[in-house]
């Protein structure tokens, strides 16, 4: 139970210094434009690399998965609500699944 404690106490350690670290040691306004850039998409970039691995292992056939981020696709591309977005994808993906089921893929 202690390596537990331990656990937790390490990462809360690690979470604090990356968030206090850069505030400490960066005292000025960055003026470069690259880095500028850079920090900008760092947050879009991680969201991605988190949420796009998850979306093919949400489901039971990568080709429900595929059709269902297509279409969240789509709808995003057309500038919909984010409730439409998720909404016409886990519609899609449930369609899919019961397709697959009926026809003997899963």
């Amino acid at each position: 139970m202690s390596d537990l404690y331990l656990y937790i106490l390490v990462m809360s350690v690690v979470t604090y210094l990356v968030r206090m670290l850069p505030l400490v040691l960066m005292r000025r306004e960055i003026h470069n434009r690259f880095i500028r850039s850079f920090l900008y998409y760092v947050p879009y970039a991680c969201l991605a690399a988190m949420t796009v691995p998850a979306i093919f292992f949400a489901t039971d056939h990568l080709i429900s998965a595929a059709l269902g981020f297509a279409c969240a696709l789509f709808l995003a591309y057309k500038e919909q609500s984010l409730i439409r977005v998720a909404l016409g994808a886990c519609i899609v993906v449930f369609l899919a699944e019961r397709v697959l089921v009926f026809v003997g893929m899963l």
